[in-house]
């Protein structure tokens, strides 16, 4: 394997690796973890919809805001 191809593969792995921790960090993965969560943990209830999800998540932050900016 050449040089520039082994380059270009870690900047690929990098590439990807960045993208993770944004989406994580900006919350994007956050009802698929609820979800999984919820199939693991509690296999017999139902998970509440996507929508459901974001609004209690939004209301929760509301009333706890915590360490964020605004």
């Amino acid at each position: 394997m050449s040089t520039v191809t082994q380059a270009w593969g870690h900047v690929a792995r990098a590439g990807r690796g960045i993208r993770w921790y944004m989406t994580t960090l900006m919350g994007d993965t956050a009802y698929a973890t609820y979800v999984a969560h919820q199939r693991r943990v509690h296999p017999g209830e139902e998970p509440m919809t996507e929508r459901q999800f974001w609004r209690q998540k939004m209301d929760d932050q509301d009333r706890n805001p915590g360490a964020r900016c605004c």
